[in-house]
């Protein structure tokens, strides 16, 4: 799970992908070969870039795109030799059409020897990008609420099984417990679900419960 500052105002957040994805697909001949490729920032998905230019040094295209930030703030696309408007373009179309973010694709052509036509590029390059993204694991980001809540040494089993069951049902996460003077379970909590922790669990402490809330942050969950 990896988390990021968060400001409020600017939801819904786009998700991205869990790790790389490649996939082929063969259009008369030519092989368009796609990598989605998870990054933090526009110089990691230029290492990806480099790399796979490296890896397919006898290839005749890298058509790539990439978005990051959180609210997908960057972007960028190239053609690389392609004619304009055919492959970075419409690549980039498609993660912006998926909502996705911090992810960089990059689509290397091994060129079969038939001319594709501007409206066959795109639809070659944008369907390889669509294709790899059925493929990939996402990740889907959400707001949650750093709540920490804090119970003797003598209740922390039990509460710690009750917290446990209640994240497991109110889409929370129990991201760990610390012990020291007491036991201090550490929580992250959607905003909408703040209310029925105080409720459930002044319940199940007879009223002694007092969740402390902290910071918005943004996490990545499993789709």
């Amino acid at each position: 799970m990896s988390s990021a500052p968060f400001s409020p105002e600017r939801a819904p957040l786009p998700s991205t992908v869990a790790r790389p994805v490649e996939h082929e697909l063969v259009v008369k001949k030519s092989r368009f070969i796609t990598l989605l490729h998870p990054v933090t920032s526009v110089a990691d998905a230029e290492a990806v870039i480099a790399r796979v230019r490296k890896e397919h040094w006898d290839a005749r295209h890298h058509c790539t795109a990439l978005v990051v930030g959180t609210h997908a703030d960057q972007q960028r696309s190239s053609d690389d030799g392609e004619p304009s408007g055919t492959a970075g373009i419409p690549m980039l179309e498609v993660l912006r059409h998926r909502h996705v973010t911090d992810v960089v694709a990059v689509v290397t052509r091994y060129f079969g020897g038939v001319l594709l036509g501007a409206g066959g590029l795109v639809r070659a390059y944008s369907n390889a990008v669509s294709e790899t993204l059925d493929m990939a694991p996402m990740l889907r980001r959400e707001i949650m609420v750093e709540v920490t809540v804090e119970v003797p040494h003598a209740d922390a089993g039990r509460m710690g099984n009750v917290l446990h069951e209640w994240c497991q049902t109110h889409g929370a996460v129990l991201e760990g417990t610390d012990y020291a003077g007491s036991a201090v379970f550490r929580l992250l909590v959607p905003p909408a679900r703040l209310g029925a922790l105080d409720a459930d669990g002044a319940a199940a402490a007879s009223g002694t419960l007092s969740p402390a809330v902290g910071d918005s942050r943004i996490v990545d969950v499993p789709a």
